[in-house]
């Protein structure tokens, strides 16, 4: 264990995800959650040492602010406010202006706040968080890195709508991506496996949880993504819709349907909830599965499809393939999903190494499978988003 730890802060609009993350290992020496901000229930919970505990966050309001002050605490009372040398706050829009992380100083807070048209649920909470880290860490050098960022090297043609060109100039719509941090830990770690510098690789890489994206990674950088201008495109999710004909919106707001009602319904009621009719949860779906529910059939089968035909055409960007690369709860630990994706890939020459599947899961990085036509393996390599945070934090110091 080094003696150089960063705070790593992820706000969201009514929680708080932190982790006292060890800076060589990436190991998280404690981690925890504040959820139900802006509840009477509001409350902390962490784990230290195998140990968990959990404390009531009292107050009618600010309860990001008050959720950091008790951190401090914490930090102080578990001998570890001593060696943390940084504080990482997750950012998840960066626009167009943040292309890689950042110290915050004023200047940047107010530029986040300012991108909250692009981001209105994550951006103000993460400039909330900012702020009550700020006060209460004021000797503490904090930096912002940014879900975004790692795709600000797609090519125009990939990130350009095909709208006027004045809804870009204006407006700024265009393609960003997410899960930035996630593809970028996982495409530096399959390297590794794979004894290949990265700058000379070629990846595709699936996160798969319940925000869920692909990425093509051309010698170290993404080329293209699934996620769009929003999270909400691309793959079937949780929640989530993916990819959708726009003139639904319209159709079902003629038919009555309010604005709200209809972006409530493509965020929170479809995926894996709105297809099963049950769960938006892939291990429910699965065991509903098994006992022959037909909705969680069809959501395995739509889920599973999608995911392929994003892979297959994530070929196009790349001049060659080393791996395809399943991370994220779901893909690090579903193997009948991960069995079926490679079934549906079965074109591209993909074959299931069973025991490999078996075997990579719950933590455990492997290949499970291959394509000799491609001359490509399939892997799991488990994402440690915290500990990219921890490290961009600690080299800009």
């Amino acid at each position: 264990m080094s003696d150089s730890f960063v705070l790593v802060i992820n706000s969201g609009s009514s929680s708080l995800k932190f982790a006292v993350i060890d800076s060589q290992s990436g190991e998280a020496v404690l981690s925890g959650l504040g959820e139900c901000f802006g509840l009477a229930d509001a409350r902390m919970s962490w784990k230290f040492n195998g140990q968990k505990s959990e404390i009531a966050v009292e107050g009618e309001e600010n309860h990001h602010k008050l959720a950091i002050g008790k951190l401090v605490g914490l930090t102080e009372e578990l001998g570890l406010a001593s060696n943390i040398v940084a504080i990482g706050h997750r950012i998840v829009h960066g626009g167009e202006k943040f292309t890689k992380t950042v110290r915050i100083d004023e200047a940047v807070t107010a530029e986040i706040e300012k991108l909250a048209d692009l981001a209105p649920l994550h951006n103000p909470a993460g400039a909330i968080g900012i702020r009550a880290a700020i006060e209460a860490f004021p000797a503490l050098p904090q930096f912002a890195v940014f879900d975004t960022a790692f795709h600000q090297t797609m090519p125009e043609k990939a990130f350009t709508g095909a709208i006027a060109s004045e809804l870009y100039s204006e407006y700024g719509i265009r393609r960003y991506g997410f899960h930035g941090t996630s593809h970028y830990f996982v495409s530096r770690e399959a390297a590794k496996m794979l004894n290949k510098p990265v700058e000379e690789s070629s990846f595709i890489s699936v996160h798969l949880g319940n925000g869920a994206s692909v990425c093509a990674i051309s010698n170290g950088n993404s080329v293209d993504t699934s996620m769009g201008f929003t999270p909400l495109s691309g793959l079937m999710m949780g929640t989530r819709c993916g990819d959708l004909d726009p003139g639904i919106i319209e159709f079902l707001m003629k038919k009555g349907w309010s604005q709200e009602k209809v972006f409530e319904t493509l965020n929170k009621k479809s995926g894996f909830l709105g297809v099963s009719g049950i769960t938006s949860d892939a291990r429910g779906v699965l065991e509903a599965m098994e006992d022959g529910h037909e909705g969680a059939k069809l959501a395995f089968e739509v889920f599973t499809y999608r995911v392929a035909k994003y892979i297959g055409s994530y070929l196009i960007p790349l001049d060659h393939l080393d791996a395809v690369i399943f991370t994220g709860g779901i893909g690090e630990n579903s193997l009948p999903i991960r069995r079926e994706i490679m079934r549906n890939l079965k074109l591209l020459g993909f074959v299931e190494d069973e025991k490999g599947n078996e075997a990579a899961r719950f933590g455990a990085a492997g290949i499970i499978g291959n394509s000799e036509l491609l001359g490509a393996v399939a892997l799991v390599v488990p994402t440690n988003e915290e500990f990219v945070i921890a490290q961009q934090s600690v080299e800009l110091l």
